[in-house]
Protein backbone atom coordinates (compact mmCIF):
# COMPACT_ATOMS: atom_id res chain seq x y z
CA UNK A 1 0.00 0.00 0.00
CA UNK A 2 2.84 2.42 0.88
CA UNK A 3 4.53 1.70 -2.46
CA UNK A 4 1.42 2.52 -4.48
CA UNK A 5 0.66 5.68 -2.52
CA UNK A 6 4.31 6.82 -2.77
CA UNK A 7 4.21 6.50 -6.53
CA UNK A 8 0.87 8.31 -6.71
CA UNK A 9 2.23 11.16 -4.58
CA UNK A 10 5.32 11.35 -6.74
CA UNK A 11 3.26 11.41 -9.94
CA UNK A 12 1.17 14.28 -8.51
CA UNK A 13 4.33 16.12 -7.50
CA UNK A 14 5.79 15.75 -11.00
CA UNK A 15 2.53 16.86 -12.60
CA UNK A 16 2.48 19.93 -10.39
CA UNK A 17 6.13 20.64 -11.11
CA UNK A 18 5.56 20.47 -14.87
CA UNK A 19 2.71 22.96 -14.78
CA UNK A 20 4.47 25.23 -12.31
CA UNK A 21 7.46 25.31 -14.63
CA UNK A 22 5.23 26.02 -17.65
CA UNK A 23 3.57 28.84 -15.70
CA UNK A 24 6.98 30.44 -15.22
CA UNK A 25 7.95 30.01 -18.87
CA UNK A 26 4.62 31.44 -20.03
CA UNK A 27 5.12 34.53 -17.87
CA UNK A 28 8.63 34.99 -19.26
CA UNK A 29 7.52 34.59 -22.89
CA UNK A 30 4.50 36.83 -22.36
CA UNK A 31 6.88 39.75 -21.81
CA UNK A 32 7.85 39.23 -25.46
CA UNK A 33 4.38 38.61 -26.91
CA UNK A 34 0.88 37.66 -25.73
CA UNK A 35 1.04 34.84 -28.31
CA UNK A 36 2.87 32.85 -25.64
CA UNK A 37 -0.44 31.96 -23.96
CA UNK A 38 -1.76 29.98 -26.92
CA UNK A 39 1.54 28.18 -27.56
CA UNK A 40 1.96 27.14 -23.92
CA UNK A 41 -1.68 26.01 -23.82
CA UNK A 42 -0.96 23.55 -26.63
CA UNK A 43 2.08 22.32 -24.70
CA UNK A 44 0.01 21.89 -21.53
CA UNK A 45 -2.54 19.78 -23.38
CA UNK A 46 0.20 17.60 -24.79
CA UNK A 47 2.11 16.99 -21.54
CA UNK A 48 -1.00 16.35 -19.43
CA UNK A 49 -1.63 12.70 -18.73
CA UNK A 50 0.42 9.93 -20.28
CA UNK A 51 1.82 6.87 -18.54
CA UNK A 52 4.62 8.73 -16.69
CA UNK A 53 6.75 5.60 -17.08
CA UNK A 54 10.03 7.51 -17.00
CA UNK A 55 9.08 9.43 -13.87
CA UNK A 56 8.28 6.19 -12.08
CA UNK A 57 11.68 4.74 -12.94
CA UNK A 58 13.45 7.90 -11.75
CA UNK A 59 11.64 7.53 -8.41
CA UNK A 60 12.44 3.86 -7.92
CA UNK A 61 16.04 4.19 -9.07
CA UNK A 62 16.48 6.84 -6.37
CA UNK A 63 14.54 4.92 -3.73
CA UNK A 64 16.39 1.66 -4.55
CA UNK A 65 19.65 3.28 -3.41
CA UNK A 66 18.52 5.75 -0.75
CA UNK A 67 16.40 3.35 1.28
CA UNK A 68 18.99 0.54 1.04
CA UNK A 69 21.62 2.38 3.06
CA UNK A 70 22.42 0.92 6.48
CA UNK A 71 20.49 2.80 9.12
CA UNK A 72 18.20 4.48 6.58
CA UNK A 73 15.25 6.15 8.30
CA UNK A 74 11.61 5.99 7.25
CA UNK A 75 12.11 9.36 5.56
CA UNK A 76 14.64 7.91 3.10
CA UNK A 77 13.22 7.75 -0.41
CA UNK A 78 10.02 9.62 0.49
CA UNK A 79 8.80 13.20 0.23
CA UNK A 80 10.26 13.81 3.70
CA UNK A 81 13.73 13.19 2.29
CA UNK A 82 15.67 16.46 1.73
CA UNK A 83 16.46 15.37 -1.85
CA UNK A 84 12.78 14.89 -2.80
CA UNK A 85 12.52 18.18 -4.71
CA UNK A 86 15.65 17.36 -6.73
CA UNK A 87 14.22 13.96 -7.70
CA UNK A 88 10.95 15.61 -8.74
CA UNK A 89 13.02 18.06 -10.81
CA UNK A 90 14.92 15.28 -12.59
CA UNK A 91 11.65 13.48 -13.36
CA UNK A 92 10.13 16.75 -14.61
CA UNK A 93 13.07 17.21 -16.97
CA UNK A 94 12.60 13.67 -18.26
CA UNK A 95 8.91 14.27 -18.95
CA UNK A 96 9.67 17.51 -20.81
CA UNK A 97 12.36 15.75 -22.83
CA UNK A 98 9.93 12.94 -23.63
CA UNK A 99 7.34 15.49 -24.78
CA UNK A 100 9.93 17.06 -27.10
CA UNK A 101 10.79 13.65 -28.51
CA UNK A 102 7.11 12.92 -29.17
CA UNK A 103 6.57 16.24 -30.95
CA UNK A 104 9.52 15.63 -33.26
CA UNK A 105 8.70 11.93 -33.68
CA UNK A 106 5.15 12.70 -34.79
CA UNK A 107 6.49 15.13 -37.40
CA UNK A 108 8.99 12.57 -38.69
CA UNK A 109 6.32 9.87 -38.86
CA UNK A 110 3.62 12.22 -40.21
CA UNK A 111 1.37 10.99 -37.39
CA UNK A 112 -2.02 12.63 -37.08
CA UNK A 113 -2.76 11.73 -33.48
CA UNK A 114 -1.08 11.34 -30.12
CA UNK A 115 -2.88 9.93 -27.06
CA UNK A 116 -6.19 10.24 -28.88
CA UNK A 117 -5.68 13.95 -29.61
CA UNK A 118 -4.22 15.73 -32.63
CA UNK A 119 -0.44 15.56 -32.76
CA UNK A 120 1.24 18.90 -32.08
CA UNK A 121 1.86 19.73 -35.74
CA UNK A 122 -1.76 18.87 -36.59
CA UNK A 123 -3.10 20.99 -33.71
CA UNK A 124 -1.03 23.95 -34.89
CA UNK A 125 -2.08 23.32 -38.50
CA UNK A 126 -5.72 23.51 -37.34
CA UNK A 127 -4.97 26.80 -35.58
CA UNK A 128 -3.69 28.18 -38.90
CA UNK A 129 -6.80 27.02 -40.76
CA UNK A 130 -9.21 28.34 -38.14
CA UNK A 131 -7.44 31.69 -38.16
CA UNK A 132 -7.66 31.86 -41.95
CA UNK A 133 -4.01 32.88 -42.13
CA UNK A 134 -1.96 33.14 -45.32
CA UNK A 135 0.21 30.34 -46.69
CA UNK A 136 0.04 26.56 -46.41
CA UNK A 137 -1.47 25.43 -43.10
CA UNK A 138 0.25 22.02 -43.03
CA UNK A 139 3.67 23.49 -43.73
CA UNK A 140 3.20 26.14 -41.06
CA UNK A 141 2.01 23.57 -38.53
CA UNK A 142 5.12 21.48 -39.11
CA UNK A 143 7.46 24.46 -38.84
CA UNK A 144 5.82 25.70 -35.66
CA UNK A 145 5.82 22.23 -34.09
CA UNK A 146 9.55 21.81 -34.75
CA UNK A 147 10.09 25.01 -32.78
CA UNK A 148 7.79 23.83 -29.99
CA UNK A 149 9.83 20.62 -29.77
CA UNK A 150 13.02 22.69 -29.60
CA UNK A 151 11.53 24.81 -26.82
CA UNK A 152 10.65 21.66 -24.87
CA UNK A 153 14.23 20.41 -25.27
CA UNK A 154 15.53 23.72 -23.93
CA UNK A 155 13.10 23.59 -21.03
CA UNK A 156 14.07 20.00 -20.22
CA UNK A 157 17.75 20.95 -20.14
CA UNK A 158 17.00 23.98 -17.98
CA UNK A 159 14.98 21.93 -15.48
CA UNK A 160 17.69 19.25 -15.32
CA UNK A 161 20.40 21.83 -14.61
CA UNK A 162 18.23 23.33 -11.88
CA UNK A 163 17.65 19.92 -10.28
CA UNK A 164 21.34 19.00 -10.40
CA UNK A 165 22.62 22.33 -9.10
CA UNK A 166 22.04 21.64 -5.42
CA UNK A 167 22.98 17.95 -5.45
CA UNK A 168 26.33 16.54 -4.39
CA UNK A 169 26.00 14.09 -7.29
CA UNK A 170 24.58 16.57 -9.81
CA UNK A 171 27.54 16.43 -12.17
CA UNK A 172 27.25 12.66 -12.62
CA UNK A 173 23.49 12.97 -13.13
CA UNK A 174 23.90 15.65 -15.78
CA UNK A 175 26.61 13.64 -17.58
CA UNK A 176 24.24 10.65 -17.76
CA UNK A 177 21.45 12.89 -19.03
CA UNK A 178 23.72 14.32 -21.73
CA UNK A 179 24.65 10.81 -22.90
CA UNK A 180 20.98 9.83 -22.96
CA UNK A 181 20.07 12.83 -25.15
CA UNK A 182 22.82 11.96 -27.61
CA UNK A 183 21.95 8.26 -27.75
CA UNK A 184 18.22 8.69 -28.24
CA UNK A 185 18.71 11.32 -30.94
CA UNK A 186 21.13 9.10 -32.81
CA UNK A 187 18.78 6.15 -32.27
CA UNK A 188 16.01 8.17 -33.91
CA UNK A 189 18.34 8.87 -36.83
CA UNK A 190 19.07 5.15 -37.17
CA UNK A 191 15.32 4.52 -37.21
CA UNK A 192 14.66 6.85 -40.14
CA UNK A 193 17.84 5.59 -41.84
CA UNK A 194 16.55 2.03 -41.65
CA UNK A 195 13.23 3.00 -43.24
CA UNK A 196 15.08 4.33 -46.29
CA UNK A 197 18.33 2.34 -46.52
CA UNK A 198 17.24 -1.18 -45.52
CA UNK A 199 17.07 -2.24 -49.17
CA UNK A 200 20.85 -1.71 -49.56
CA UNK A 201 21.82 -3.50 -46.34
CA UNK A 202 22.97 -7.08 -45.92
CA UNK A 203 19.70 -9.03 -45.48
CA UNK A 204 21.32 -11.12 -42.74
CA UNK A 205 22.07 -7.94 -40.76
CA UNK A 206 18.57 -6.43 -40.82
CA UNK A 207 17.35 -8.08 -37.61
CA UNK A 208 20.46 -6.98 -35.68
CA UNK A 209 20.04 -3.46 -37.06
CA UNK A 210 16.40 -3.43 -35.90
CA UNK A 211 17.56 -4.50 -32.42
CA UNK A 212 20.07 -1.64 -32.36
CA UNK A 213 17.34 0.85 -33.23
CA UNK A 214 15.11 -0.56 -30.48
CA UNK A 215 17.87 -0.21 -27.89
CA UNK A 216 18.99 3.32 -28.66
CA UNK A 217 15.76 4.92 -29.87
CA UNK A 218 13.65 3.70 -26.97
CA UNK A 219 14.96 1.05 -24.56
CA UNK A 220 17.75 3.01 -22.93
CA UNK A 221 15.86 6.26 -22.48
CA UNK A 222 12.54 4.69 -21.53
CA UNK A 223 13.82 2.57 -18.63
CA UNK A 224 17.59 2.31 -18.20
CA UNK A 225 18.39 6.04 -18.23
CA UNK A 226 15.62 7.17 -15.84
CA UNK A 227 16.64 4.47 -13.36
CA UNK A 228 20.28 5.52 -13.64
CA UNK A 229 19.43 9.20 -13.15
CA UNK A 230 17.53 8.43 -9.95
CA UNK A 231 20.23 6.10 -8.64
CA UNK A 232 23.04 8.52 -9.49
CA UNK A 233 21.22 11.33 -7.70
CA UNK A 234 21.19 9.09 -4.62
CA UNK A 235 24.93 8.39 -4.95
CA UNK A 236 24.52 4.74 -5.96
CA UNK A 237 27.62 2.53 -6.02
CA UNK A 238 28.83 0.56 -9.05
CA UNK A 239 27.11 -2.68 -8.00
CA UNK A 240 23.78 -0.92 -7.55
CA UNK A 241 24.10 0.93 -10.86
CA UNK A 242 25.05 -2.31 -12.66
CA UNK A 243 22.08 -4.16 -11.17
CA UNK A 244 19.68 -1.41 -12.22
CA UNK A 245 21.22 -1.24 -15.71
CA UNK A 246 20.92 -5.03 -16.00
CA UNK A 247 17.24 -4.64 -15.19
CA UNK A 248 16.63 -1.49 -17.22
CA UNK A 249 18.09 -2.37 -20.60
CA UNK A 250 16.30 -5.70 -21.21
CA UNK A 251 13.08 -4.28 -19.80
CA UNK A 252 13.44 -1.27 -22.10
CA UNK A 253 13.83 -3.66 -25.03
CA UNK A 254 10.67 -5.48 -23.90
CA UNK A 255 8.93 -2.10 -23.69
CA UNK A 256 9.86 -1.33 -27.30
CA UNK A 257 8.91 -4.81 -28.54
CA UNK A 258 5.47 -4.35 -26.98
CA UNK A 259 5.31 -0.99 -28.74
CA UNK A 260 6.12 -2.77 -32.02
CA UNK A 261 3.21 -5.15 -31.50
CA UNK A 262 0.85 -2.32 -30.61
CA UNK A 263 1.99 -0.35 -33.64
CA UNK A 264 0.71 -3.14 -35.88
CA UNK A 265 -2.07 -4.83 -33.91
CA UNK A 266 -3.09 -2.27 -31.25
CA UNK A 267 -6.70 -1.23 -30.69
CA UNK A 268 -7.04 2.42 -31.83
CA UNK A 269 -9.64 3.06 -29.13
CA UNK A 270 -6.99 2.18 -26.53
CA UNK A 271 -3.73 3.32 -28.12
CA UNK A 272 -5.07 6.61 -29.48
CA UNK A 273 -3.33 5.85 -32.79
CA UNK A 274 -4.80 4.48 -36.06
CA UNK A 275 -4.66 0.70 -36.55
CA UNK A 276 -1.49 -0.43 -38.29
CA UNK A 277 0.18 2.96 -37.95
CA UNK A 278 3.69 1.43 -38.01
CA UNK A 279 2.85 -0.23 -41.32
CA UNK A 280 2.00 3.08 -42.98
CA UNK A 281 5.10 4.67 -41.47
CA UNK A 282 7.34 1.89 -42.79
CA UNK A 283 8.87 0.99 -39.43
CA UNK A 284 11.56 -1.68 -39.82
CA UNK A 285 11.06 -3.10 -36.35
CA UNK A 286 12.18 -6.37 -34.81
CA UNK A 287 8.64 -7.67 -35.37
CA UNK A 288 8.79 -6.86 -39.09
CA UNK A 289 12.24 -8.38 -39.57
CA UNK A 290 11.25 -11.60 -37.79
CA UNK A 291 8.16 -11.79 -40.01
CA UNK A 292 10.23 -11.19 -43.16
CA UNK A 293 12.55 -14.07 -42.26
CA UNK A 294 9.58 -16.42 -41.93
CA UNK A 295 7.44 -15.35 -44.89
CA UNK A 296 7.40 -17.05 -48.28
CA UNK A 297 9.28 -15.01 -50.94
CA UNK A 298 6.14 -13.77 -52.69
CA UNK A 299 4.44 -12.61 -49.49
CA UNK A 300 7.69 -11.04 -48.28
CA UNK A 301 7.86 -9.04 -51.52
CA UNK A 302 4.29 -7.87 -50.96
CA UNK A 303 5.18 -6.79 -47.42
CA UNK A 304 8.21 -4.87 -48.66
CA UNK A 305 6.21 -3.15 -51.39
CA UNK A 306 3.32 -2.07 -49.13
CA UNK A 307 5.27 -1.21 -45.98
CA UNK A 308 5.68 2.55 -45.73
CA UNK A 309 2.80 3.40 -48.08
CA UNK A 310 1.05 6.33 -46.38
CA UNK A 311 -2.12 5.64 -48.37
CA UNK A 312 -2.68 2.09 -47.13
CA UNK A 313 -6.41 1.51 -46.70
CA UNK A 314 -8.00 -0.67 -44.02
CA UNK A 315 -8.13 -3.70 -46.33
CA UNK A 316 -4.43 -3.48 -47.12
CA UNK A 317 -3.57 -3.00 -43.45
CA UNK A 318 -5.63 -6.11 -42.64
CA UNK A 319 -3.77 -8.09 -45.34
CA UNK A 320 -0.41 -7.12 -43.87
CA UNK A 321 -1.58 -7.83 -40.32
CA UNK A 322 -2.74 -11.29 -41.42
CA UNK A 323 0.57 -12.04 -43.16
CA UNK A 324 2.57 -10.99 -40.09
CA UNK A 325 0.32 -13.02 -37.79
CA UNK A 326 0.60 -16.11 -40.02
CA UNK A 327 4.39 -15.84 -39.92
CA UNK A 328 4.12 -16.43 -36.15
CA UNK A 329 6.37 -13.41 -35.61
CA UNK A 330 4.05 -12.01 -32.90
CA UNK A 331 4.36 -15.24 -30.91
CA UNK A 332 8.13 -15.17 -31.35
CA UNK A 333 8.21 -11.57 -30.13
CA UNK A 334 6.09 -12.46 -27.10
CA UNK A 335 8.68 -15.11 -26.28
CA UNK A 336 11.48 -12.58 -26.57
CA UNK A 337 9.55 -10.18 -24.33
CA UNK A 338 9.16 -12.87 -21.67
CA UNK A 339 12.86 -13.70 -21.89
CA UNK A 340 13.85 -10.04 -21.57
CA UNK A 341 11.63 -9.56 -18.52
CA UNK A 342 13.12 -12.66 -16.89
CA UNK A 343 16.62 -11.34 -17.51
CA UNK A 344 15.64 -7.97 -16.06
CA UNK A 345 14.21 -9.47 -12.88
CA UNK A 346 17.29 -11.65 -12.30
CA UNK A 347 19.51 -8.59 -12.34
CA UNK A 348 17.63 -6.92 -9.48
CA UNK A 349 19.17 -9.37 -7.03
CA UNK A 350 22.76 -8.54 -8.01
CA UNK A 351 23.03 -5.27 -6.05
CA UNK A 352 22.11 -4.03 -2.60
CA UNK A 353 18.78 -2.40 -3.42
CA UNK A 354 15.87 -1.53 -1.15
CA UNK A 355 13.27 -4.27 -0.83
CA UNK A 356 10.36 -1.91 -1.49
CA UNK A 357 11.97 -0.66 -4.70
CA UNK A 358 12.68 -4.20 -5.89
CA UNK A 359 9.05 -5.19 -5.37
CA UNK A 360 7.83 -2.15 -7.25
CA UNK A 361 10.31 -2.69 -10.10
CA UNK A 362 9.02 -6.25 -10.39
CA UNK A 363 5.47 -4.90 -10.67
CA UNK A 364 6.52 -2.26 -13.20
CA UNK A 365 8.22 -4.92 -15.31
CA UNK A 366 4.91 -6.71 -15.65
CA UNK A 367 3.05 -3.46 -16.36
CA UNK A 368 5.52 -2.28 -19.01
CA UNK A 369 5.77 -5.63 -20.78
CA UNK A 370 2.03 -6.35 -20.90
CA UNK A 371 0.55 -2.91 -21.48
CA UNK A 372 -2.11 -2.35 -24.15
CA UNK A 373 -1.24 1.26 -25.07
Amino acid sequence: MWVVSAQQRFARAVEGSIHQYLDARERALATISPDAEVLVRHVREMVSGGKRVRSAFVLWGWHAVTAARPGATHAAGTERDPAWDDVVGVATAMELFHAAALVHDDIIDASDTRRGRPAMHRALEAMHREGEWVGDAASWGTSAAILVGDLLLNWADDRMVEACRGSAHGERVHDAYRRMREEVTFGQYLDVLEEAAWIRQDPDALLDRAHTVAIFKSAKYSVEAPLALGALLAGGDDAQLDALAGYGLPLGVAFQMRDDLLGVFGDPAVTGKPAGDDLREGKRTVLIEIARQRLAPGIRTMLDELLGDRELDERQVAILQDAIARSEAPARLESLIDRAVGEALESLHEGELSRAAMLELERLADTVAKRDR
